[in-house]
């Protein structure tokens, strides 16, 4: 790897740590578009690779808001519980997928998103 792509990969993960720390999560809305377009990585494999990078700074962010007592575990069990039926359903789904139904999926999800923070 050269010394440029490194640079561009430290930099991608920094900016993406950044807002996952800050917000608690919003990684993988800068993660995934980053590793398409700098990295070139084909829709599929930015997807799933991006949920390995988050992993990783999600667990120091989750480290950092356990010592700062500001975290609901029975709260986050229940919801976990949902989650982790919806993470294999989407994986699944994702296998199955088209890179055109992938973009523009994952662009509405960010549209509403964006609508959503902005007015309500």
């Amino acid at each position: 790897m050269t010394a440029k792509k490194l640079f561009t990969c430290a930099a991608g993960g920094l900016t993406a740590g950044f807002f996952n720390g800050l917000f608690g999560s919003g990684g993988g809305t800068i993660i995934v578009p980053f590793l398409e377009k700098f990295l070139k990585l084909d829709p599929k494999k930015s997807h799933a690779t991006a949920i390995l990078i988050i992993s990783g700074f999600t667990a120091v962010s989750l480290v950092f808001y356990g010592f700062s007592k500001s975290l609901d575990y029975w709260l986050a069990l229940k919801v976990s519980i949902g989650g982790v039926a919806g993470g294999f359903v989407g994986a699944k789904l994702l296998s199955k997928l088209t890179f055109g139904a992938i973009h523009k999926i994952f662009g509405l999800f960010m549209i509403a998103a964006a609508v959503r923070m902005v007015f309500f």
